[in-house]
């Protein structure tokens, strides 16, 4: 769980595709799915709206991902 909020220098775009490569080699090395549960927002605004506000909680919405996707994983296990 995070937040990127672009500022004036090229950053923002650096560490967002080195969060989101760094998700993804973790999804094909561990046994467990990762969840990418990073705002990346161009302002302060824009996060609050999505922590709660106009756009719901995407913090919410990565957790209740995260708990499906661990019984997805736990059914396929079952089934082998």
């Amino acid at each position: 769980m995070g937040c990127v909020i672009r500022g004036d220098t090229p950053h923002f775009d650096y560490i967002c595709k080195a969060v989101t490569d760094g998700l993804a080699q973790l999804n094909l090395l561990l046994p467990v799915p990762s969840i990418f549960g990073v705002l990346t927002v161009d302002s302060r605004q824009q996060a609050d709206e999505r922590i709660g506000g106009k756009h719901g909680h995407k913090g919410e919405e990565a957790a209740m991902t995260a708990i499906k996707m661990i019984r997805i994983n736990e059914g396929m296990r079952n089934k082998e």
